[in-house]
C-alpha cells in the first residue's frame, strides 16, 4: 500500500515536532540521525509544494491604460 502524502500543514507540524525532539537532547545518536533525515526530506517536500503553488498563482495588475491584466507571480 502506498504511503499517504502529508499535507503542507502536516509536514510543518511534524517538522516542529522533530525540532523539539532534537533540541530536547534525549534522543540517541541513531534516533537523532533518523529524525534529522526525516526533517530534511520534509523540508524538501515543503519547498516543492511551495514552488508548485507559486507557479499556479496569478497576479492581477493594472496597465498604464487602466486595463487589468493577468500575469504570472514571480
Amino acid at each position: 500500500m502506498a504511503a499517504k502524502t502529508k499535507t503542507f500543514e502536516e509536514s510543518i507540524t511534524r517538522l516542529e515536532e522533530i525540532v523539539r525532539l532534537l533540541e530536547n537532547g534525549d534522543a540517541t545518536l541513531d534516533d537523532s540521525i533518523k529524525l534529522y533525515s526525516e526533517g530534511v526530506k520534509l523540508v524538501g517536500e515543503c519547498n516543492k509544494k511551495l514552488d508548485d503553488t507559486e507557479k499556479k498563482i496569478k497576479l492581477l495588475v493594472k496597465d498604464p491604460d487602466g486595463n487589468i491584466k493577468e500575469t504570472d507571480f514571480n
